[in-house]
């Protein structure tokens, strides 16, 4: 049976100036210069080495080195032997080292994030942290094993299809024994048996199947395969499964078990403050636990395949996944190879998880594309892949605000979703309407969302007069109530995916007066600070009720009447000033009221048992830390 070590402690790690020093995995050597701007983080070449003594093999097992993520590029010598190489940062990849290894072991991973013209990402609004930066295990198998060969993948296959109140769960195994037995089990998540099977190619029928709907129940069942030879178990593979059915319609949105299910929700970057990339479960579930408060039922994990324990995690609290590769910002022609190999490692990777509903193909590919022809090509080759190796799932791609509604490239997957920034990039939020409106009327069968919308925001920067470009806190809100609301009259938009969950680095950028970040966050990059915009989502996507104050980062007003804004989801607000009940309103999510100042001002907001409290001031004269500096008002945007 197979046996799992995790190798991750006591690595030398060798910088490319030739320093050296003890780390642990997860590891990155960009998590600061790749997060303090310039755009001059290292892109190149280091190396990770470690001995460690090979576990003790009977004659009927194989070693496997199992690496779940480095970035990019990685070439991996056992003993002075080059064991395997690969190409693309995100994905699990391993190899059989059984005929190199020794007692004891010397292994170096040199690992490469230069710039180069075939491997993916080269040219994004991200930092592109270099390192071995998720676990590294040994495998230990028997030699008559589930399938590890294929792009990363486990050796099996689950894909429920829903018939009435049953679920056909179709199932298949790949292993390497010839005379070998399968059998199947699913179980309930009481662990209780609901079918059998005992082929490689199998489906199994659920009873009255307990359908896996979104966040309001995620209801996993699991599947175990065992692997025989004469008689013997030799392997065991397993995984979770949802049985959901859902289908996308342009003028109804998506469906999920035939229940209209208006996909609401935000974008996720992995990286986090100090640490980049290399981050631990803790991280993740941080992220999961913020993401569950805001109320999204969906996510778009940008712009590339995710840490498997994050797709768990969708699975089981509910959230509805755009999964996609970083084929992304400019078309290589010499990365369509590697295009393919990326995409067919997230689909074997990641086919099991319910959560996944659309496969992303590519993000703003036209921002820097001058090989069209080729470009489109390399599109079609993927979309076609998808559909052969997945017709469960339709696909999709994140178009750029350039790229005009007709172009033909945003008509090419299944559905597609937009990049706009109406309202940020370009003046004016009411052109959100008028380009939705006109693209929904000009191609009334084609299923839209939006992909990504959002503004910069600075939790220390501060108006009560908010303009586009402040990068204010107000400015932020302004911005989102009028997205929520526009949303909320276009039910046909079939996703939207707010950019984004948490500020994260981009080492090209240099706005809102903290070089090498993007701000358009609900969250800060170390996810300390819930900005006001935060809760308006709450409002809008919960209902455990809650009172919010904004502006509590604003406390020196240059006014003598003040503006406060409370977001809820409950039916009416009371304000307290000083103690004393100033006014109760009735409202929708956002209740405004205009409150005098004179010196120090306690401001109470309560519904029921639902309360919240901020301080703020009279100042005779604005506080100048509350606004940029034209200098760095102006600052650059990455491209």
């Amino acid at each position: 049976m197979r046996k799992e070590q995790i190798i991750n402690n006591n690595w030398l790690f060798r910088y490319h100036d030739g320093s050296e020093y003890n780390v642990n995995i997860p590891h990155t050597w960009n998590n600061e210069d790749g997060q303090d701007g310039g755009n001059d983080y290292y892109r190149g070449t280091c190396f990770y080495e470690k001995n460690f003594t090979a576990p003790t093999l009977l004659d009927d097992e194989r070693l496997y080195i199992e690496f779940n993520g480095v970035n990019a590029s990685a070439r991996v010598v056992l003993n002075g032997k080059e064991i395997l190489s690969h190409d693309g940062g995100y994905s699990t990849f391993r190899a059989d080292i059984t005929d190199y290894v020794k007692k004891i072991n010397h292994m170096t991973v040199e690992v490469d994030n230069s710039k180069n013209d075939r491997v993916y990402p080269q040219k994004a609004d991200f930092t592109f942290y270099g390192g071995i930066y998720r676990d590294v295990k040994l495998l230990v198998v028997n030699k008559h094993h589930f399938d590890l060969d294929f792009y990363g993948g486990r050796g099996l296959a689950v894909c429920p299809e829903i018939n009435g109140e049953d679920a056909a769960v179709w199932v298949r195994t790949w292993h390497n024994a010839k005379c070998g037995r399968i059998d199947i089990t699913l179980r309930d998540a009481d662990g209780k048996v609901v079918g059998k099977g005992s082929d490689d190619d199998e489906t199994i029928v659920i009873k009255k199947a307990h359908l896996w709907h979104g966040v309001e129940d995620p209801y996993l069942y699991s599947c175990e395969a065992t692997l025989s030879v004469d008689g013997k178990i030799v392997d065991k593979v397993s995984c979770n499964f949802g049985c959901r059915s859902f289908r996308i319609d342009a003028d109804k949105g998506f469906f999920l078990n035939g229940k209209a299910y208006p996909l609401r929700g935000v974008c996720r970057h992995q990286d986090w403050k100090g640490i980049g990339n290399a981050i631990t479960k803790y991280h993740h579930d941080t992220d999961m636990a913020i993401i569950r408060e805001v109320g999204a039922n969906t996510i778009r994990l940008a712009h590339y395949q995710h840490d498997q324990y994050f797709y768990d995690l969708c699975d089981k609290y509910g959230m509805v996944v755009w999964a996609e590769i970083p084929y992304i910002s400019e078309h290589m022609p010499n990365g369509r190879a590697n295009s393919i190999s990326q995409m067919k490692e997230l689909l074997v990777q990641c086919y099991n998880h319910p959560s996944i509903c659309v496969w992303g193909i590519s993000n703003e590919i036209t921002i820097s594309t001058t090989k069209k022809a080729d470009m489109m090509d390399n599109h079609r080759v993927l979309n076609d892949l998808i559909h052969e190796m997945d017709p469960s799932r339709p696909t999709t791609l994140a178009c750029y605000a350039m790229c005009a509604p007709f172009e033909s490239v945003g008509h090419l997957s299944d559905v597609v979703s937009w990049n706009l920034y109406l309202g940020w990039y370009t003046p004016f939020m009411w052109l959100n309407n008028i380009w939705v409106d006109y693209f929904h009327r000009r191609y009334p069968n084609r299923c839209l969302g939006y992909s990504e919308y959002g503004c910069e925001c600075m939790p220390n920067l501060h108006s009560s007069f908010p303009v586009r470009g402040d990068q204010t806190e107000e400015y932020q809100c302004k911005y989102n109530e009028y997205m929520l609301k526009f949303f909320d009259k276009r039910p046909f938009m079939w996703a939207t995916h707010l950019w984004n969950m948490f500020d994260f680095a981009a080492d090209a950028r240099n706005q809102g007066g903290e070089p090498g970040m993007n701000h358009k966050g609900l969250v800060t990059f170390d996810r300390k600070i819930k900005k006001d915009s935060f809760y308006l989502y709450k409002a809008w996507w919960t209902k455990d009720p809650f009172v919010y104050i904004c502006g509590r980062r604003y406390v020196d007003r240059a006014e003598s009447v003040t503006t406060v804004k409370v977001y809820s989801n409950c039916p009416e607000v009371t304000l307290f000033v000083n103690g004393k009940k100033f006014a109760t309103k009735t409202g929708d999510k956002v209740f405004t009221f205009r409150v005098p100042l004179n010196g120090k001002t306690k401001i109470q907001a309560s519904y029921g048992k639902c309360h919240d409290q901020i301080a703020i001031r009279y100042v005779a004269k604005k506080n100048p830390s509350y606004r940029l500096s034209r200098k760095k008002a102006n600052g650059g945007n990455w491209t």
